[in-house]
């Protein structure tokens, strides 16, 4: 992301956080391409976050129309009814952020993003999807790994009170700070299908059991045609089968997936705005470590419960890709 220096004004815009992440962060952030698809609430906060901070472009996807349910965690639809015309969320939210930061290109693409090819997605440094299936969420990280550079993928989703943040930055060379010197740090990512591959009874001993309900529900959703969210109580009998299923297969206790947990997963799939502005703040903050370079980025699972409060990341890799 080599290129030419700040301009004066965007020296002046941004001073505050070049004082806290340098000149050469703030240069990198003004020449990064982020592609958005699926606004809500958790990727809304992102968008303002990310928007605020002064990256090159930001291209939202989303063609659905304003419900309901989008009003009670997207702030960035107007009130007024009256503007709304048939207008994409995609549309309407772009107009909002533009006003955040007119020095930031904020556009929309129409589509589905998963019929986009390769020639597409070239063009971005970034790509953030919300609340998609797992057969989405695998295309579209195939799609990131196959173009000519490496391209940062994250996935968020959040139902009720709980989130969760896949990254898959393949390999990625970053720097930081130990004691008096920087040193060069890599890592090296797993898809989203390599890491969810990753036997139950092989993850850590206390893994978050956020991770094993998310991937219940995941494949319930996808045993049943549903899209994300598409849950409710009365689903809770056959999510609960499911559950005893899968953790038969993986020689794993099912105590480990408490019902309780899965019972809010499938009743109230809305988002709660206060865990959007969480997750939203944490993703802002990853994006802009991973364009920088610096900093410890996280790897590669991150969950929040606000029933507890606590924020659990977790590097769910296979020890051994090759077998």
């Amino acid at each position: 992301m080599d290129g030419e220096e700040l301009t004066e004004q965007e020296t002046a815009l941004y001073d505050r956080q070049i004082r806290v992440w340098g000149v050469d962060a703030q240069r990198r952030l003004s020449k990064a391409h982020i592609l958005v698809s699926g606004m809500k609430g958790t990727v809304v906060e992102f968008c303002k976050n990310i928007v605020l901070a002064g990256v090159g472009s930001l291209t939202l996807v989303d063609s659905r129309e304003v419900t309901e349910e989008a009003l009670s965690a997207n702030f960035l639809i107007p009130p007024d009814e009256n503007v709304y015309g048939g207008r994409t969320l995609a549309e309407l939210c772009c107009d909002s952020l533009k006003d955040f930061n007119p020095m930031v290109r904020v556009s929309v693409e129409k589509g589905d993003i998963s019929s986009f090819g390769g020639d597409f997605y070239e063009r971005f440094d970034v790509v953030v999807i919300s609340s998609c299936s797992y057969a989405t969420k695998k295309l579209i990280n195939e799609k990131c790994r196959k173009v000519s550079k490496r391209l940062a993928f994250y996935s968020v989703d959040c139902r009720d009170s709980c989130g969760e943040i896949f990254v898959d930055l393949q390999n990625y060379t970053y720097s930081k700070k130990k004691l008096d010197e920087t040193i060069e740090c890599q890592l090296e990512y797993p898809s989203f299908e390599e890491a969810i591959a990753v036997p139950w009874r092989s993850l850590p001993r206390k893994v978050s059991k956020l991770y094993l309900a998310m991937r219940v529900i995941e494949r319930f959703e996808q045993a049943e045609g549903r899209k994300p969210g598409e849950t409710s109580i009365s689903d809770l009998p056959a999510v609960l089968k499911l559950k005893k299923e899968l953790c038969d297969e993986q020689s794993f206790n099912e105590s480990h997936v408490p019902n309780d947990l899965l019972e809010r997963l499938v009743s109230d799939t809305r988002e709660f705005p206060p865990v959007c502005a969480i997750l939203g703040g944490i993703l802002g903050q990853e994006v802009i470590k991973e364009i920088s370079g610096k900093g410890d980025p996280l790897k590669n699972f991150f969950f929040f419960d606000a029933t507890d409060g606590k924020g659990i990341i977790e590097d769910i890799s296979n020890p051994n890709p090759g077998s």
